[in-house]
């Protein structure tokens, strides 16, 4: 790797206009460490910051070598979450795209990789106590996303024993938020008829209390961090990445001024099933059961070896969440665009879940 004093790192960031990718963005570019960073992605945004180069590229069908020709490191963010309802595609960008950009890598020779798993790649877990890195990637079979992150983790497996020379680094974080990508999430999560003004504690007099509803949370700008930190240091292998506390049922009410109120699971997986099958809903009953047997994650390591301490608790990202959903909030890119009636029409247009 290049002496940050002699030039600086060049760093290659793919998906660099979405949520985390605008906050590793953003993370770098503070950084003196690095001299620049190419942002990997499928449409130009107009968004800007110091030392943020563009380029267009599918890694699922592009040539690819020459953007990481030279590179000091490559953060891999790019991931497709919609449509759910065609798992092909989403496996042929997200997989597939993956070991296209794994494999040009290795055959340029750059040192060191950074990928963005996630908490949905762990085998079902515990809720009373937190795992380490070393719990099972097996992911939840039944939902498209913790699948293609699964499958993932066993080819970078196989990948750090083929390439020991290049240094794999994998973040798994848990849900993230920021207030800028509250219109994204509502987007690719609830669809175009969830009315942002209905994010007012006045207006959500209960939460349901379902049985393994029990996640963790983080801000995008830690997450950013986080990537920063493991780009920039000598570090391998995989690190948790959540802020406390753990939220559940409890403290979402107590963050809305709500009280709680037993569902059973059923009837929410009911819910979402009949929504997503009637296209009126993006986000599938797989995707639900694998939240609620999403274990906890200790995040131990990435304190300790990573360096990597939170300035927002997770209440703090979902409060910023939601009063960026009341707002209509986004950013000048275009996986980040602010909501508006024409953006919520061509959604509707597109089968919600069918097409991206």
């Amino acid at each position: 790797m290049n002496s940050p004093a002699s030039k600086g790192l060049r760093v290659v960031v793919t998906g660099a206009s979405g949520n985390v990718g605008t906050s590793t963005v953003e993370a770098l570019s503070r950084d003196p460490a690095v001299a620049s960073i190419l942002g990997v992605v499928r449409r130009e945004p107009e968004w800007r910051v110091p030392k943020l180069e563009w380029r267009i590229a599918d890694l699922a069908e592009d040539q690819i070598a020459h953007l990481v020709r030279g590179a000091d490191v490559v953060i891999h963010l790019a991931w497709l979450f919609q449509p759910t309802h065609d798992p092909a595609l989403t496996w042929r960008s997200n997989v597939l795209g993956a070991i296209r950009l794994f494999e040009a890598v290795a055959r340029e020779n750059v040192p060191a990789v950074v990928y963005s798993s996630s908490v949905g790649a762990y085998s079902p877990g515990p809720k009373d106590r937190p795992v380490t890195e070393s719990w099972p990637t097996h992911g939840w079979p039944a939902a498209a996303y913790p699948r293609e992150k699964a499958y993932l983790e066993r080819y970078l497996d196989g990948f750090e024993k083929a390439n020991p020379e290049v240094r794999v680094v994998r973040l798994r974080p848990a849900f993230i938020f920021k207030r800028d990508a509250a219109s994204a999430q509502r987007r690719l999560f609830a669809g175009p008829f969830l009315p942002g003004s209905l994010a007012r504690p006045s207006l959500i007099p209960v939460i349901p209390d379902v049985p393994g509803l029990r996640v963790q949370a983080v801000h995008s700008a830690d997450i950013g961090e986080a990537f920063r930190l493991a780009a920039l240091n000598d570090v391998r292998g995989a690190f948790n990445i959540a802020a406390d506390p753990v939220v559940d049922a409890k403290a979402l009410a107590r963050l809305l001024g709500a009280r709680t109120v037993p569902v059973p699971t059923w009837a929410i997986r009911g819910a979402v099933a009949a929504g997503w099958y009637a296209h009126l809903l993006p986000a599938s009953p797989g995707l639900l059961d694998t939240v609620l047997r999403l274990p906890i994650m200790d995040t131990t390591r990435a304190r300790d070896e990573l360096g990597w301490i939170p300035r927002h608790d997770g209440l703090d990202a979902i409060g910023e969440f939601l009063a960026g959903l009341r707002a209509g909030a986004g950013m000048a890119t275009p996986p980040l665009t602010p909501d508006n009636a024409p953006k919520r029409i061509q959604e509707a247009g597109t089968g919600i879940g069918s097409r991206p």
